[in-house]
Parts: structure tokens; sequence; C-alpha cells
């Protein structure tokens, strides 16, 4: 995904709301947009969630209050059916939910209740390039000691089809490593606390959220990154082994690219309810954008040590439609993997 096509889109985004912006002014002004968060306070995609909170009504016309709310459950699951079922399309409701959950529509996960090819994606900041981690007191800070444990390592999960969940499953099937997925924590702030009291080894997230919300323990050293299910190591991972180096099949190297590589790209997305305006979908997309891109904004996430990695809603939408044309075979077994 090239610069030159993202700026292009941003560049005719921009042209075409423009042209609506005396609508769009007099709609916004003077109303509240709700961003809700399918996870927990305090874990990554609140953290994002609410620092974009904070910058984002500067460029909508007519600068809304913007609040966020947290409605955790299944995954962040809850949070999806309501904007699909729930959330009304007129512009004034966001969600923030897992991607994980797009891949498991096409996997008859249990629950779902949406078309993802109906939603109207705004965009993401980040991907999410999942890294392992473990804290030093379950004894296991390599590679080579998780794969000679004689018991199960615990890694924390939120519920079937969300990432720490995904992660931990795709690694124990396409590398044989000893994990038991313990699910049902409301967010990776709650995953980290659990590891923290020993009642956990760790957990498998993206990168980007957990160099910033388990910092301390990261810089201390009581939890030590041991693999990435990223395409590319990160710089300050180096020396920690990419997950597809260590597969030895075909099969488990296309497991973790399908599961892992390619789903990080719209793994955090913001999205609206299906239904919503063309036009308010074209002035929050913009407005999305250019918060990515102020100075205040960038100041705030530099200073909470966030990463940035922004995927427009445009290309979003072409990879979840790109979903639906995956291998029958291919699909067979990761549900198999992350679901049985």
């Amino acid at each position: 995904m090239g610069r030159g096509p993202s700026a292009l889109l941003a560049t005719l985004l921009v042209l075409a709301v423009v042209g609506s912006a005396p609508q769009a002014r007099e709609f916004y002004e003077g109303k509240t947009v709700r961003i809700v968060v399918g996870f927990a306070a305090g874990g990554g995609f609140d953290t994002y969630a609410r620092i974009i909170a904070r910058h984002v009504a500067k460029h909508i016309p007519g600068h809304p209050a913007v609040i966020v709310e947290n409605m955790t459950g299944a995954g962040s699951l809850i949070a999806a059916n309501h904007l699909y079922n729930v959330a009304k399309p007129d512009g004034l409701t966001m969600a923030h939910f897992t991607g994980g959950l797009l891949l498991g529509q096409i996997l008859s996960q249990p629950g779902i209740e949406f078309d993802a090819r109906r939603f109207e994606f705004v965009g993401a900041a980040v991907k999410e390039d999942i890294v392992c981690a473990l804290t030093k007191a379950s004894g296991i800070t390599t590679v080579e000691q998780w794969m000679a444990a004689k018991t199960p390592v615990k890694l924390g999960g939120n519920a079937p089809g969300v990432t720490p969940d995904n992660a931990g499953r795709i690694l124990k099937a396409a590398l044989g490593l000893p994990i038991q997925v313990v699910s049902g924590y409301k967010g990776t702030a709650d995953i980290r606390l659990a590891a923290d009291s020993g009642e956990l080894a760790g957990g498998c997230w993206s990168w980007e959220s957990m160099r910033t919300t388990w910092r301390s323990a990261l810089s201390a050293g009581t939890v030590v990154a041991v693999v990435q299910l990223t395409a590319r190591g990160f710089p300050d991972l180096a020396g920690v082994p990419l997950a597809i180096s260590l597969a030895k099949t075909d099969e488990a190297r296309r497991l973790i690219e399908v599961g892992a590589h390619h789903a990080s790209a719209y793994a955090r997305p913001f999205v609206l309810p299906p239904g919503t305006s063309k036009e308010r979908v074209r002035t929050l997309r913009v407005a999305f954008q250019e918060t990515l891109k102020d100075k205040a904004f960038l100041a705030e996430a530099e200073k909470a040590n966030l990463l940035l990695d922004p995927v427009t809603g445009d290309e979003m939408e072409t990879m979840v439609h790109e979903l639906f044309t995956l291998d029958a075979t291919l699909l067979a077994k990761l549900k198999t993997v992350l679901y049985n």
C-alpha cells in the first residue's frame, strides 16, 4: 500500500467534503459524537480512542463535542452488534472494535449479527502488528524455553475471534507451542493485571498498544517480548524471532499470514453504522485523517508513546470485501484452529 494512492484518496475526499461543509457544519454544530469502544478503559483500543476524541472535533465542521463510551463484552462483539443493529445511522455514533470479528463473520463465528460489507469504515490510526510477551516470573523468556515447557503456557484472551485469542490459537496450531488460551478478560488491561499477579503467563496483542500500556514492566524486564507475529520485525525488538520464520510447513506459514499478518491492517477500525449518509461518511473520514496529522494530536501521541500507521476508510473497505474471496480450504482450517 503506497503513499501515492492514499494521498490521492485523501485529497479527493477533502475536495468532496469542501462542497458539503456548510450542511455538515449546520448538522454537527451543538451535537455530540459518541465513540463506542468495545473494550474496558485503560487498554490499547481505549487509549487510542480517547486521544483521537480529544482532537478530532476541531476537524469536524461545526466542532461537535466528542465523547468515548466503553461497551464491553464478548471481545467487543456486543459493541459491533450494537453499532449494526441499534445505533442510528446519523453520523453521531462511531464504534471502535476488533477487526478480528470481520474475519469471524467469514468463519461463521457464533453471535455475529452483522454483515461487515455494510459497515461504513472511517479508518484506523494504526495496524495491529502482534507481539507475545510473557512475565519473567513464568520462567519463559525465549521461544526455546516456551517450546520445551512441560505444561501449557496460559495466555490471556477476550473471546473467540479477538486478537489475543486468535494469536494464541494460531501459534499453537502453526508452531506447536504449548498454549492454553484463558478467555473472558474484558480487555488487555485486565490481561496485564492477571499476568502481573501470576494468574497468567502473559498475552499476545499489538506491540503499539503493549509497549505503551505495559511500558514500565517491559522497561524493568519483568515482562519480556518473546515472539512477533509480524511480517517484519520491529526495530526495538531486534533479536525477538518472527513466528513465520519458525514455521516448518506451507500450511503453517499460510495460517500466520492470513490469520495475523493480513488481519493486522483491518484489526483496529473506527466504524459507522450501515446506512450512514455518504456525505457524513466522507466528512468523518476526512476529519479522522486530518486528526492523525494534527500537530497537537501528534505531540500527545508521542508523549503517550503511541505508534501511528494509518489506514484510510477506502483502503479498509477494499480489504474487508476481499475477505469474502478467501480460499474455502484455508477458511475451513482457520475455522478449526480459531473456534474448535
